[in-house]
């Protein structure tokens, strides 16, 4: 059985019901530990009744330490710092043999198999951001060669080594700025292949594909089963999951996909379809409660350079902002 945590409140209860789906249909045997992050959110997920989660509230959840420095830190902080206490959680009171976060906004499209393959009798499984090289310069020294989005520990000796190590820098220190080395809980993943023993960094092409990398790729479906194909090495490799990080959705009917390249492919195969999804989401939730929109909408932020932005992100096709009915042909 493979088992997952991950965590959301109401702002992402949408991508959290997506991603829960994408799981019951792609895996034959899992089971999701969903940290619920406000009392709604806890309430609706407990109403839905889904058979391969256990829903646990932050009351249940939140230790001493946790309670401590929650004050200090934003929503988002507090997200990122209470991760690696969601793993930790889930292996001690569970007794689970190894427990992989996934940040709620993924959605699989094969069975993780191949990279749990990987492992073996590895302890520790990270995954890189795999930057397409013109977004090396601008994110890397911020956000790190690792991201947070799928990790791996097992419930032995070297993966709660790394886990309790993990979890004792996010106490001291987690925010959403860069400082010394550090940004959030991800820069402290840095150095891991080579301070903690056992751990691996995923290889397959297919986990991990987002808007900072998929320009390295195209997209082709075969057989109903989503394939990418590497433009340097021509390595096929079957999609397996996609990170929809920066997904924004407006209080005025309109969307944000992010400010990169995302080739038609990319919208077709992945973007549209995982809108849909969400959309699913949204009205299966609001069969339970009306009174919030399940999928975070803001108000759109203007700016005096908005008509400067607008004319250069049209020019180098960075401009992925549309309306949902249009963009979704509806």
């Amino acid at each position: 059985m493979y088992n997952f945590c991950t965590l959301f409140d109401t702002h992402y209860i949408s991508r959290g019901l997506a991603l829960y789906s994408s799981l019951e249909k792609r895996c034959n045997d899992f089971h999701i530990y969903i940290f619920a992050f406000n009392d709604k959110c806890y309430s609706i997920l407990n109403k839905l009744n889904l058979k391969n989660a256990t829903i646990i509230s932050l009351k249940e959840f939140e230790d001493e330490e946790l309670l401590k420095i929650k004050p200090t830190r934003s929503i988002g902080e507090y997200c990122w710092t209470s991760t690696s206490s969601t793993i930790l959680f889930v292996l001690e009171k569970y007794k689970v043999e190894s427990c992989t976060y996934l940040d709620a906004d993924l959605f699989f499209y094969s069975s993780p198999k191949p990279i749990f393959d990987e492992l073996g009798d590895d302890s520790i499984l990270i995954t890189e951001h795999r930057y397409s090289p013109q977004f090396i310069k601008s994110d890397f020294k911020k956000s790190g060669k690792y991201c947070v989005q799928f990790i791996t520990f097992k419930n032995d000796e070297r993966g709660l080594k790394a886990l309790r190590w993990w979890r004792e820098r996010c106490l001291e220190w987690c925010f959403a700025y860069y400082e010394d080395g550090k940004f959030g809980d991800q820069l402290y993943l840095e150095d891991w292949t080579e301070r903690f023993e056992g751990v691996h960094v995923m290889q397959h092409l297919g986990g991990g594909l987002a808007g900072w990398n998929v320009q390295q790729y195209d997209f082709f479906m075969k057989n109903e089963k989503y394939f990418g194909r590497e433009k340097t090495s021509l390595q096929e490799f079957e999609v397996i999951f996609y990170h929809f990080h920066y997904l924004l959705f407006f209080t005025n009917g309109e969307l944000e996909l992010g400010r990169r390249y995302l080739s038609s492919e990319v919208h077709n195969y992945f973007y549209k379809p995982y809108i849909q999804q969400l959309e699913k989401a949204k009205n299966i939730i609001r069969q339970i409660d009306e009174s919030f929109d399940p999928h975070g909408s803001g108000k759109k932020p203007l700016l005096w350079k908005t008509p400067l932005l607008y004319v250069y992100r049209h020019l180098k096709g960075t401009y992925n902002i549309f309306t949902k009915e249009n963009y979704l042909g509806t």
